[in-house]
């Protein structure tokens, strides 16, 4: 388990009215004294079919304002209830949380189209900078009845791994933006947002390619250790122009892997890499690296939930497995498969090893059998049949033996038996984690464990990170390569072609599941459309 945490405490909503705010009251010059910027841009998280969570960061002390306005596609404003603009303000917030804040907006209507202006405001109740995020929430119930509309979404892992950071001479992380050109409704970000245990240098000497430079930060040249240090990642990967316009425009549903902290980590593991000279135990650099990935990721904490009591710090850690309410025919499932990791092992005991463990996969088994959805995506951070080896012990669920299930097999086993008991159809894994792309069909009648309905997992990502695969799968439970792709062990993203997310697109009528793994130009490298059972 991961050892108690202490982390800022993030901004509260609190109903301010539709009022217009106040403009900053300009010095000669023409600027603001001391005028409040948004340094890491604005972003919008988790969105549903009445809710989000907006997100920001200040320079300085300070609380957030938030006006939402009901658009149509070209930006027009809507009448109705949003016309004039809904304003939300966060509590102040300070260097407790690194100046960040979230509002949790719910009540909002499905379906609709929403521009948000963000901008903080000082003591003196002067607005900053400010800054538009656009989202549409998903479609849901109006008049009592249930509506849908077509939508898309993408995702992918490993962003600034292996030494790859922002590189200006080929446009930043160049991935993002052929993400955002896909125009999705949604973006889910399947773990390894930094690289707390990758430094960044200036210069990568990269095998047949010219020098690889980055922008680099004090924070990104040495692995992390202090919560500074990590801070400093999230600010670091958010200074790219290709992330941040993303992620105004697209809401992101973030979940965390192992980079966010250390390589392979789990709950009290000996730490014995040298690198770390001032923190060797890893439950302290798990809470810091929890703490700062909170505070940067648009997700909904309690704090967000109901007004500000400061106890101490105030920071409570966010359950990090939760379903996302996407309307009639998509539930997303985010999974964290890091907090409740059992010790890496060979992975051949004959008794269950938690990975999931017991809470989170009763949640999922309940929330699967309890969703109405056609479509029932779930996101794990560590893929199900590669094997992933960590030395001579494995890192992920597979064990390298294809016989019946041992180890953290056997709560997978448990998983998909009752996936298959409770009849949960038309359910769908997509994943991350090893830095290339790939298709990947579970069979029964191939696996050594047949208790299960057959179903599909795709695997997509780096989209800033070094190179590696294909890795081998296990057939315990009867996987089949459909399709795979990799680039050359530690490529460098530079030329963008092995570099990958995936993108799905369900239709309005929900009968459809239609991906593609698409590399960093753009290209689709493999499409494939499931039927709804």
């Amino acid at each position: 388990m991961l050892a108690a945490a202490s982390a800022a405490v993030l901004a509260p909503a609190a109903l301010a009215g539709p009022a217009a705010a106040r403009p900053a009251r300009h010095t000669p010059g023409g600027l603001a004294a001391s005028r409040l910027t948004l340094p890491s841009g604005v972003a919008t998280g988790d969105v549903t079919s009445n809710s989000a969570v907006l997100w920001a960061r200040s320079s300085g002390r300070s609380r957030l304002h938030v006006t939402l306005r009901a658009v149509d596609e070209d930006g027009k404003v809507l009448r109705g209830r949003f016309a004039r603009g809904l304003t939300l303000r966060s509590g102040w917030v300070d260097g407790a949380t690194d100046h960040t804040a979230k509002i949790l907006a719910d009540t909002l209507p499905s379906g609709t189209r929403f521009e948000v202006t963000y901008a903080f405001e000082d003591e003196a109740g002067r607005l900053g900078e400010s800054a538009v995020a656009r989202f549409t929430t998903a479609p849901g119930a109006r008049f009592g009845r249930k509506t849908s509309a077509a939508q898309s979404f993408v995702w992918t892992a490993d962003t600034a791994g292996q030494g790859y950071g922002i590189n200006p001479e080929i446009g930043g992380m160049r991935g993002y933006a052929a993400m955002h050109a896909t125009k999705p409704d949604f973006f889910l970000h399947s773990g390894d947002t930094i690289y707390a245990d990758n430094p960044i240098p200036e210069t990568l000497e990269v095998a047949g390619e010219p020098t690889w430079r980055n922008l680099v930060t004090e924070e990104t040249s040495k692995v992390a250790e202090t919560l500074n240090e990590f801070r400093g990642r999230h600010r670091y990967n958010m200074m790219d122009d290709n992330l941040r316009a993303l992620y105004a425009d697209v809401p992101v549903i973030a979940q965390w892997d192992d980079h966010e902290t250390i390589n392979n980590w789990w709950p009290c593991e000996a730490l014995e890499d040298p690198r770390y000279t001032q923190v060797r135990d890893v439950d302290t650099l798990a809470a810091r690296a929890r703490r700062a990935w909170q505070e940067y990721m648009p997700i909904a904490d309690a704090t967000a939930l109901r007004p500000l009591r400061r106890r101490g710090d105030g920071f409570a850690p966010a359950r990090i497995h939760r379903r996302i309410s996407r309307g009639p025919h998509l539930d997303v499932f985010a999974l964290d498969m890091r907090t409740f990791k059992g010790e890496n092992t060979p992975g051949l005991e004959p008794h269950e090893t938690p990975l999931l463990g017991e809470e989170q996969l009763q949640w999922l088994i309940r929330d699967l059998k309890a969703s109405t959805a056609t479509w029932k995506v779930i996101g794990n951070d560590l893929p199900l049949g590669l094997v992933v080896p960590d030395g001579r012990a494995q890192e992920s669920i597979s064990n390298a033996d294809p016989g019946r299930p041992l180890g953290r097999e056997l709560e997978l086993a448990r998983l998909l038996k009752a996936i298959k008991d409770l009849k949960v159809e038309n359910v769908v894994f997509l994943t991350g984690d090893v830095h290339y792309a790939a298709a990947h069909h579970y069979s029964p009648e191939r696996a050594a464990f047949t208790g299960f309905a057959p179903f599909w997992e795709f695997v997509a990502g780096p989209i800033n990170a070094g190179s590696f695969g294909p890795n081998p799968l296990d057939g315990t439970f009867g996987p089949r390569v459909d399709f795979h792709e990799a680039g050359p062990i530690m490529g460098s993203p530079r030329s963008g072609e092995h570099q990958y997310f995936g993108h799905v697109e369900i239709p309005a009528d929900g009968s459809e599941f239609r991906v593609r793994l698409i590399n960093a130009n753009g290209r689709t490298v493999y499409a494939k459309t499931l039927t709804a059972a």
